[in-house]
């Protein structure tokens, strides 16, 4: 046992343990903590994850992923989708298997079955994931070369699994496969120790989905779920659920009567209502003004560009899937999924000295990019959209300046729109432009800023656009639910694809840096965000209807016609019901409306030409004027309330 060879073990906390060779990763992290073993779920040795039971043959630093971490409960919700898996091929054996990966809220599984899953069958299929989680079986990692991982699941019947042996890199000699009991599946790990982990999940919906997400390809049918460490959150997240049913914004959308999705038009296409409308236009009008104070001129580009101009761009080699093509007498155009190119044409159409910089051009631009149709999602995931759209063009020694700036904007607008956030920084993906040092530069300019201005954030690997690195901001609605809206892109690329340049003092020729950002992002995906954080209910200054006027009985109408056009002139946006029904009717009807204010108008009022406001919450307000009811508005308006 003395000549055992000993290997040595860096662990979190600087801790160093010397071990012998072939030691497990858990038995390595028990040497640490041995309460750990309960909660850790797999672990990074150095820095590539493994399973809990990997074996260490060298020296090596290892580091614990605890089921409460994000990346645990990732891992926690994958193994669950595979112990679903098991429990459809069980119960339906005729069924095949594709892929389930775990997702934000969850995870899912797509199985190619003849027949539909139903409600009941989720129920048959949930009581048998709890019979192979009570068997605790272990999940098996074996490593198979290719040819033999293909002709095992050839003979399994799996065609989607062969199909994903075929297409990997022609490099990828060996393959690894997972199995819990008789279950065998493709899949690189890590996973859970055990099925008896897995204690809190909940089957959620069915829903269509098609292989490989296109819909040229074989229709199957996707089981979505959710798990969690523990069934008190399970509990926890199944209320938010409930809840945000309540809020979902395509029912609000219709019952509040602000957008239709209309399948005559089109999947992923917008129809506005009056209503909706006009709270479009208060977030645009609120922009515009907001932009103008932070010194932007407003500019304006057109729909389609010439190919070409694309071309240039790197878009038709990085993103072209995405975007439409059309042809205008014989020649290729884009139709453009961003902005950007026409504000570098403007920059470009005469000689900038340093001393114009920094140059800052905003549009309220609307875009079209080519989403597959089973990601469309009512306003959040649409094929058309305006993005409040901003470029600036800036010496190096400014760029900290102006995307300090920009983060101050950030943070104004949440809190205005009453939205907390988190940060993240995206670097470099696979997929890009420019060199090692322009990235290099761009993300060390965002993360500076980031650490000047302390802002807590996380590093998102490989997750920046093609032509430049990024911030995000991910506001958080009422439900706690995470949205990407706001981004500052850091881009040495473009400008330079374009030949953009500035006179400097020396009297040569620099080139500038561009910022790309937007704000609130997508201007349908944050009204849709606000509807569901507001639940329809939207603050004053947001409310397409501010008041409602309500009559007790017709003599009461000239009154109510006068206070109406009062208030409109006043720049109150009100609306009158003045008919022939009972005065508990119509107030319910304004609160279904989640009208902010109804003002009631009966033999009181009109004899002392007063209103009567009461609150969406039933509170009734003591009688006001005309002048001070527009002033009360006036000044919550003004408040952002």
């Amino acid at each position: 046992m003395n000549d055992m060879k000993k290997i040595t073990i860096n662990l979190p906390g600087g801790v160093t343990e010397t071990l012998p060779s072939g030691v497990s990763v858990q038995q390595a992290i028990a040497s640490l903590d041995e309460s750990l073993i309960k909660s850790a779920v797999a672990a990074r040795v150095d820095g590539k994850l493994v399973d809990i039971n990997h074996g260490l043959a060298a020296d090596a630093s290892v580091e614990p992923i605890l089921i409460t971490s994000k990346e645990g409960l990732e891992i926690l919700r994958h193994s669950i989708s595979h112990i679903m898996a098991q429990a459809v091929k069980d119960l339906f054996p005729s069924v095949k298997v594709t892929i389930g990966p775990s997702i934000e809220d969850g995870f899912y599984y797509d199985f190619d079955y003849e027949g539909t899953f139903t409600t009941e069958d989720l129920v048959k299929i949930e009581k048998r994931m709890a019979e192979i989680v009570a068997e605790d079986k272990p999940f098996m990692c074996r490593m198979l070369p290719m040819e033999e991982a293909i002709s095992f699941f050839e003979e399994q019947g799996e065609n989607y699994k062969v199909e994903l042996l075929r297409d990997l890199p022609e490099d990828v000699s060996e393959v690894s496969l997972y199995s819990q009991g008789n279950f065998v599946d493709l899949c690189r790990g890590p996973h859970i120790p055990s099925t008896g982990l897995a204690r809190a999940f909940k089957l959620l919906s069915v829903a269509g989905a098609y292989w490989r997400g296109d819909e040229r390809n074989t229709q199957l049918q996707r089981i979505y779920g959710t798990g969690f460490p523990t069934k008190e959150e399970l509990d926890h997240h199944l209320m938010v659920i409930e809840e945000a049913k309540k809020r979902d914004h395509r029912k609000l959308g219709r019952e509040l009567d602000l957008f239709q999705v209309n399948d005559e038009v089109g999947p992923g296409l917008i129809i506005f209502h009056p209503k909706g409308a006009l709270l479009r236009s208060i977030i645009e009008d609120w922009e515009r003004k907001e932009h103008l104070k932070r010194g932007y001129g407003i500019v304006m580009g057109p729909q389609i560009l010439k190919g070409d101009l694309w071309k240039k761009s790197g878009h038709f080699d990085h993103y072209r899937e995405n975007m439409y093509y059309t042809d205008v007498d014989e020649q290729l155009y884009g139709i453009k999924p961003m902005n950007c190119l026409s504000h570098m044409l403007i920059y470009k159409s005469k000689i900038r000295s340093y001393r114009d910089l920094p140059i800052r051009y905003f549009e309220l631009g609307t875009v079209h990019r080519h989403e597959k149709t089973g990601v469309l999602h009512g306003l959040m995931r649409v094929r058309q959209f305006t993005q409040d759209d901003a470029h600036i063009l800036c010496t190096p020694d400014q760029l900290n300046d102006e995307i300090k700036a920009i983060v101050g904007f950030v943070d104004d607008a949440m809190n205005i729109f009453g939205f907390e956030y988190e940060v993240e920084l995206s670097t470099r993906p696979d997929k890009s432009i420019g060199s090692d040092e322009e990235w290099d530069l761009a993300t060390t300019a965002l993360k500076k800023v980031l650490d000047d201005t302390g802002l807590e954030h996380e590093i998102n690997e490989g997750d920046g656009a093609f032509y430049g690195p990024k911030i995000d901001f991910k506001l958080k609605d009422a439900l706690g639910r995470k949205w990407q809206c706001a981004t500052i892109q850091c881009d040495f690329t473009l400008p330079d694809r374009f030949d953009l340049s500035y006179v400097g003092p020396d009297g040569e020729k620099h080139r500038p840096v561009m910022l790309h950002r937007v704000i609130l992002g997508a201007i349908e995906r944050f009204m849709g965000v606000l509807i569901e954080h507001y639940a329809g209910a939207f603050p004053l200054w947001l409310s397409p209807v501010q008041a409602l006027i309500v009559t007790v009985t017709d003599r009461h109408i000239p009154y109510g016609e006068k206070v109406l056009r009062e208030l409109i002139e006043a720049g109150v946006r009100a609306e009158g019901d003045f008919r022939n029904e009972k005065l508990g009717y119509k107030i319910r009807e304004g609160q279904l409306q989640k009208i902010p204010y109804m003002l009631v108008i009966g033999d009181r009022e009109v004899e002392s030409r007063t209103l009567a406001p009461r609150q969406r919450d039933g509170k009734t307000l003591d009688p006001l004027s005309v002048d001070s009811f527009i002033l009360l508005v006036s000044e919550k308006s003004r408040n952002y309330q």
